[in-house]
Order: structure tokens, then C-alpha cells, then sequence
């Protein structure tokens, strides 16, 4: 397998980035490659992935700290890190991939017979939903589809046909272990391993369940209307309590982790509540000042009275015109850049206007000074 990279070279950031920076730093990577934009590239997959599973750790304060001391050891189960891996939800590490938590629940468990008796809970399921701008400002719903290992509906979970029964293992009493005495160099010594006959359940099945082969619990497709509330960002995550795979031995049901990702808007650029946009303006606008309409996020339009003389990549703020929070009522404001589009293309006679203009304008008509200041040096 090969080695993580460091979450900070990951997202291109200094280990001093603070928060707003790291913020920044994976919006522009989760543009680049997400799957919308690279349809069928696998290296952009990757990309995308590995920028989400840095910025998770990354914009935790408690998680950053652990991974600062740690490194990826503070996320390794085998290493005592102690968080269950990626997103600390305890079981998925991928969204819609299923194999590895299919064979986990019904192959793997722990070495000791015991382990298998116990209650389990159901693993976490993540899924990944995509959001216009627009949908993520103002809230909707949503329908999503994923995997979920549920109890069988045939047999209830017992693995046997349904009219059969299942039986106690002889060999173990219903436990799933058994004692075995071995001759060691400290002398005779016993220990408790899982049962072979039964594999550690306690049980027997004589006759296994057609639908499930005998496991108990089956991979359904399910379908669920997701109601995402007004102003939620990139990356965050809505938890349905209770519908993630079910537990096992009267464990209780994982958890099901919707994961936000927003498409690219063709006008606006978001950056926590405020709205960022490039106003594209003509030479007279600026030079004489103009009443603009601002197109808003919601297709209505602001009145904005554009400064007289205004420069080229000037910045206003309309208040209170950005998207709310979701905790809060309150809007963000709304950021616009002025951009002054020069004529292109001009006839002879504009041409010979624009010079007649030129030749009337003072030095104190560009009061700024810094042309003075660039050709005096």
C-alpha cells in the first residue's frame, strides 16, 4: 500500500495555515478534481479523495492537534490513535464502496471467540451528495441512494430457512469457545479459543437460509428523501441517526453521514457567508459613475450606485446580500470586484474622439500619483 502524504502537503499549506487558509486551500483542490468537473478520471478521483480526508482532519482543532503530534498514527486503529480512522466515524472509509464492510461483518471479527456473541454495532455509512449553489443558500430535499446491510427479511436475522431452527454447537455449549490445554516451557497451560465446529457463534445451522446463505444479514439498495437546511457549506455533513447497517447480536443500527460537496457557480464564489462576483463595467461607467443592478443568488437584483472616477479592480460591499448560516439568521455580505472592459475594435472617428479626450485630461485627473511615481523611477 503506499504511503499517506502528509495532510498539509496534501492541501499545498504551511503547518502554521490557519484556519481560513486551509478553508481555502481545499476549496480550490475540491473544484479541480471533483468528479462532476473530471467524469471517468481516476487520478482526479484520488485527488479528490485525499484533499477530503485532509481537510476533515485538518479543520478540526481536536483532530489538527492529534495529527500534529502523531502524524497519521493518531487516525490508525493498529496504532492506538484511537478515532477509528478516516472522518472518526468508525467504520466507512469510502463513499458506496461496501465489499470491505460486507466481508468485515461477516468473515472478520476478533480473534477471540467471545467477540462474536457480543453485541455489535452497525458500521457508519457515508454518501456523498452534490449541491448547485443555490440549493446549498437556500435549502432543499434530496433523494440519495446507498447500500445498507440490513437483517435478513426471510429468516430475521438467524441465518436458518425460515421453519427450521437453529441449534445450540455441542462442541462449545453456546458459547463460541472452547479451552484448550497446551504444553508450554512454563508447563501446562490453558486458553480459550474460538470453536471450529461453530466458528465462534455459539450455533449450528442444519438447513441455511436460501436468501442470505446462512449469514443472517443481506445487502439492500435503499433510497432516502434527505432534507438539507439552508446555508450549508462544502464538506459538511448531515447525520440520520440509526440508518446506517444494522447491528448485530441486538446491537444497535450505524449512523448514515450525508457528506456536502457544491458545484462550481458560473457568477458567484462562496467563502463561509459572504458571496464574491467580478462586475464587468464600461470605461464611462467608471469614469462617470453609474446605477447598477447586481444580480443576487435568489435572481432578484440589488441597486448599487457605482462611485464616479472608480479604478479597475475596485472592491464594494453590499451588506447583508451574502447566504445565511445554518445556525444563524443572519446573511453574509456580498463582495463585488469591478472590472473596467477597455473598447476594443474602434472606428476612426472614436478613435479620434478618445485622442481629443486624452489630450483635454490634467494630471489632476489621475490623482492617484502612481503613474508619476512608476515612470519618475
Amino acid at each position: 500500500m503506499a504511503e499517506k502524504r502528509d495532510y498539509y502537503e496534501v492541501l499545498g499549506v504551511e503547518k502554521s495555515a490557519t484556519d481560513s487558509e486551509i478553508k481555502k486551500a481545499y476549496h480550490k483542490l475540491a473544484k479541480k478534481y471533483h468528479p462532476d468537473v473530471n467524469p471517468g478520471n481516476a487520478e482526479a478521483e484520488v485527488k479528490f479523495k485525499e484533499a477530503n480526508e485532509a481537510y476533515a482532519v485538518l479543520s478540526d482543532s481536536d483532530k489538527r492537534a492529534k495529527y500534529d503530534a502523531y502524524g497519521h498514527a493518531a487516525f490508525d486503529p493498529a496504532a492506538g490513535g484511537g478515532d477509528g480512522g478516516f472522518g472518526g466515524f468508525g467504520g466507512f472509509s469510502d463513499f458506496g464502496g461496501f465489499g470491505d464492510i460486507f466481508s468485515s461483518f461477516f468473515g472478520g471479527g476478533a480473534s477471540s471467540g467471545g467477540g462474536r456473541n457480543a453485541p455489535q454495532r452497525g458500521d457508519d455509512i457515508g454518501v456523498r451528495v452534490t449541491l448547485t449553489l443555490e440549493e446549498a443558500a437556500f435549502g432543499c430535499k434530496k433523494d440519495i441512494s446507498f447500500n445498507r446491510i440490513e437483517r435478513c427479511g426471510e429468516c430475521g436475522g438467524s441465518g436458518a430457512e425460515k421453519g427450521t431452527t437453529v441449534e445450540t454447537c455441542h462442541e462449545c455449549g453456546g458459547s463460541g469457545q472452547v479451552r484448550v490445554t497446551q504444553r508450554t516451557m512454563l508447563g501446562m497451560m490453558q486458553t480459550m479459543q474460538r470453536c471450529s465446529s461453530c466458528g465462534g457463534t455459539g450455533k449450528k445451522i442444519k438447513t441455511p437460509c436460501s436468501n442470505c446463505n446462512a449469514k443472517g444479514y443481506v445487502k439492500v439498495k435503499k433510497t432516502f428523501s434527505v432534507n438539507i437546511p439552508a446555508g450549508i457549506d462544502e464538506g459538511q455533513k448531515i447525520m440520520q441517526s440509526g440508518e446506517g447497517n444494522h447491528g448485530r447480536n441486538g446491537g444497535g443500527n450505524g449512523d448514515l453521514y450525508v457528506i456536502v460537496s457544491i458545484k462550481e457557480h458560473p457568477v458567484f464564489e462562496r467563502d463561509g457567508n459572504d458571496l464574491y462576483c467580478i462586475v464587468p463595467v464600461t470605461f464611462p461607467q467608471a469614469a462617470l459613475g453609474a446605477e447598477l443592478e447586481i444580480p443576487q443568488l435568489d435572481g432578484s437584483m440589488e441597486k448599487f450606485d457605482l462611485p464616479e472616477g472608480t479604478q479597475n479592480g475596485a472592491r464594494f460591499t453590499l451588506r447583508g446580500c451574502g447566504v445565511k448560516g445554518v445556525r444563524s439568521s443572519r446573511k453574509g455580505d456580498m463582495i463585488i470586484q469591478i472590472l473596467v472592459e477597455v473598447p476594443k475594435n474602434l472606428t476612426s472617428e472614436q478613435k479620434k474622439l478618445l485622442n481629443a479626450f486624452a489630450d483635454s485630461c490634467k494630471p489632476a485627473n489621475y490623482n492617484s500619483g502612481k503613474k508619476k511615481k512608476f515612470f519618475g523611477k
